[in-house]
């Protein structure tokens, strides 16, 4: 099952699921049938079937929640915090000297670099997110940039290469051909009609 803000169950949701296949479980001790639990406990046949199955084979243990799903994240606690303090320093201190943004693709480049661990971007994001950072994307500009060059050709060129364009009421969006007199088109249905 996939969520929308990319994680699974919260702790509360996954001791709720819990809960429930627990109260399977003590129906099932009274030799009560998955169809009947399912109907009982408003979960679908499969999962009672499924639930039922492992608790055959594996008693209570099997249907205990096994934690948040996903993959571990592959940095230590130590290197996490060691990780917020580079991020804290700024690009510029770890060799990103031409502007100060960190994107995804240098904290990834940072990771590999500090601590020898692959990180994907998109997995860089996440970690960012979860110390409380946010990678930018930095605005596409040229370095040799005048903008007063820029905004003097915007008032005196462009104003002439724009021209005037057209009066508002010479064109018309319709496609319909100019009505009768009567409102009515000749030769269509119902013009010989008085």
């Amino acid at each position: 099952m996939r969520y929308a803000d990319g994680g699974g169950l919260t702790p509360t949701g996954r001791r709720r699921r819990e809960s429930v296949r627990l109260q399977a479980v003590e129906l099932f001790e009274q030799k009560i049938k998955p169809s009947e639990v399912a109907r009982r406990l408003r979960v679908s046949v499969k999962s009672a079937y499924q639930w039922h199955q492992l608790w055959r084979d594996g008693g209570v243990q099997a249907l205990a929640s096994r934690g948040p799903s996903g993959s571990r994240c592959r940095l230590s606690p130590r290197c996490l915090e060691k990780l917020a303090v580079y991020l804290e320093q700024g690009p510029a201190a770890h060799g990103w000297v031409e502007d100060q943004v960190w994107t995804a693709s240098r904290v990834a480049t940072l990771i590999g670099r500090k601590f020898h661990v692959s990180y994907s971007v998109s997995g860089a994001t996440r970690l960012m997110h979860r110390l409380g950072f946010s990678p930018q994307v930095p605005a596409r500009r040229v370095a040799e940039r005048d903008e007063q060059a820029v905004s003097a050709w915007r008032e005196a060129t462009w104003a002439e290469v724009k021209g005037p364009g057209r009066p508002a009421g010479a064109t018309s969006a319709s496609r319909m051909k100019p009505g009768s007199p009567d409102g009515r088109h000749g030769g269509g249905p119902g013009a010989g009609a008085a």
